[in-house]
């Protein structure tokens, strides 16, 4: 019988590595300067290794629920190896590197992303809050090791696409021998649920409309932000070190974000939505106001605080408005919301750059989708009744005053 600790090692192992993406605008400048790309064309393949990221995530549940976490992670292991590895390969060619970055690899972070989070609940049913939060913590902050030792090797002198080609082999081959590891506990059994035509109902309704409209305008700005982060400190004026402390700092604010918020939102409920938008709201203002390193590195950090709300608080409000047995198939939609932000917002950011060579304006866009967003949610997201499912139905159940989309 597998050691349950043995399991959730290798599932956060799995997810630090591959939260490493998040340290993509550490290359940005050197894929720029040594290979001819520009700022949005290095937003677009950060942008796609987030949209593909999500849509194979929706593929990969189900290679999971039949053949397994082993299987399911070891084909994102060996998925994210093969694109950094054919990337180092690309000679820089844009074509070449948004199709192994973007398509191959970011598939290969939706194959493992969804198995360490599946795997930890079922080893510790009793801890499930923790567990998850101790897993997408480490997604949230796996890019402090990629952002510092990333411009570490640049400094000394490695080629960005060597760099590529040792995050395939080393890193992907790790994620490959941790999903190894992997198993789900003895006799676990199968969950059911809703059908296609049965789930239509639930994505098509109000609440979850907005429900999704808010993870696609928090990640929208968060992605945005982190996809470019780099070049906007050194559009500040910071030295290249001072902007990728700052990728780093973010990564920390993201890795808190995802517990903090969710504690947030055990006390508050639904309403964390609009909190935790109008909090992004008021950072991201920020970023235009002239300031030094230091603060510029405390407004990073709290920006990647707001974004990690993205991942706990939206999760908890489809949980607790739809319940568990329909959140395994719901959130997954709702995730898409990420994934287009992830195709959009880094590219775009990237592109208003190029074209005006101030990221204001890609800020200033950033801040009108939130606050857009928070208004609409304020005005019309209400709880409706809990969703439960018995004997394969779904019936609504009544809570009590105070408990309406809350956990607990």
């Amino acid at each position: 019988m597998k050691n349950r600790w043995v399991v959730l090692a290798a599932g956060i192992v799995i997810q630090i590595v591959l939260g490493g993406v998040y340290a993509w605008s550490t290359f940005t400048p050197a894929l720029v300067e040594n290979y001819g790309l520009d700022n949005g064309q290095c937003g677009l393949i950060f942008g796609l290794i987030i949209a593909v990221f999500t849509v194979a995530m929706t593929q990969a549940g189900r290679v999971l629920q039949k053949k397994g976490p082993k299987l399911t992670a070891g084909i994102g292991g060996l998925l994210f190896l093969a694109g950094y590895f054919a990337a180092s390969f690309s000679g820089g060619n844009f074509i070449v590197l948004l199709l192994s970055l973007g398509v191959v690899a970011g598939a290969g972070i939706g194959f493992g992303y969804v198995c360490p989070l599946s795997v930890g609940m079922k080893w510790f049913p009793n801890n499930k809050g923790l567990v998850t939060g101790i897993a997408v913590a480490g997604f949230g902050g796996g890019a402090i090791a990629f952002a510092s030792g990333g411009q570490a090797m640049l400094d000394n002198g490695y080629d960005v696409l060597t760099i590529f080609r040792l995050i395939g082999l080393v890193l992907g081959g790790l994620v490959f021998a941790a999903a190894m590891l992997l198993a789900e506990p003895d006799g676990e059994k199968k969950a059911g649920g809703e059908d296609g035509e049965g789930i239509k109902r639930f994505v098509f309704s109000r609440n979850f409309g907005l429900i999704s409209l808010g993870m696609f305008a928090g990640t929208f700005a968060g992605l945005l932000v982190v996809g470019n982060l780099k070049s906007i400190g050194l559009w500040r004026g910071l030295t290249a070190q001072q902007a990728v402390f700052a990728v780093s700092l973010y990564s920390v604010g993201n890795a808190i974000g995802r517990i903090t918020w969710g504690q947030i939102h055990d006390r508050f409920g639904y309403r964390t939505i609009v909190l935790s938008l109008s909090f992004m709201a008021i950072v991201l203002a920020a970023l235009l106001v002239p300031m030094g390193a230091n603060a510029f590195v405390a407004v990073a950090c709290l920006i990647g605080f707001g974004f990690g709300a993205c991942f706990v608080v939206y999760a908890a409000t489809v949980v607790n408005e739809y319940g568990t047995e329909l959140f395994a198939k719901l959130y997954p939609i709702c995730f898409l919301g990420y994934g287009l932000a992830g195709l959009v917002a880094p590219g775009v950011g990237g592109r208003i750059y190029d074209v005006t060579q101030s990221y204001s304006g890609a800020v200033v866009l950033s801040a009108v989708i939130v606050v857009a967003a928070t208004g609409v949610i304020g005005l019309w997201l209400r709880p409706g009744k809990q969703l439960v499912v018995e004997s394969g139905e779904v019936k609504e159940t009544d809570l009590e005053p105070g408990e309406d989309m809350k956990t607990g």
